[in-house]
């Protein structure tokens, strides 16, 4: 069963392969397969997912993380309320996104729910600090995209 969703999203840039229906499916299998995971006990789940350009990316990136550059996907967790609502901000770098699909040689779409998903799991909570919970989060990836008929992004190439 997969929690309610409140899924906010904006669009710095325009991103006519990123439409709201196609960002909420991808966030709704990423909750799914968290809560089938067990890691976080949550009904919901309300998240904003914002797609920006190079300059809003690299702000934010150096603002909250001491990096001076633009990074593909930015989260902000604010964890589980008394509501077991889960709460959290993902942020999409289009130019970033694109970039590093075509060097991976990745259809961009492909590339852009592995990162949607990806940082929907942060969003909950998952990290990859540590080698045990990257496996995890590697793994709970892995299987909703393969779900989606999407490749392993994580196997060699």
């Amino acid at each position: 069963m997969i929690p309610a969703l409140s899924l906010s999203v904006q669009y710095a840039v325009d991103a006519p392969l990123l439409p709201r229906w196609r960002l909420r499916r991808w966030v709704a299998r990423a909750l799914g397969a968290a809560r089938d995971d067990g890691l976080l006990d949550f009904h919901g789940a309300q998240i904003s997912l914002r797609v920006v350009g190079q300059a809003e990316g690299r702000r934010l990136n150096h603002a909250y993380r001491g990096r001076d550059y633009a990074t593909n996907v930015l989260t902000f967790e604010y964890g589980v309320g008394p509501d077991a609502v889960a709460r959290g901000d993902i942020v999409l770098c289009l130019p970033v996104l694109n970039r590093e699909a075509r060097e991976q040689r990745k259809p961009p779409l492909d590339h852009a729910a592995h990162l949607t998903i990806h940082g929907t799991l942060h969003a909950l909570g998952y990290d990859h600090i540590r080698a045990r919970d990257a496996r995890r989060m590697e793994t709970l990836e892995t299987r909703v995209l393969g779900d989606m008929g999407i490749a392993d992004p994580y196997a060699p190439r």
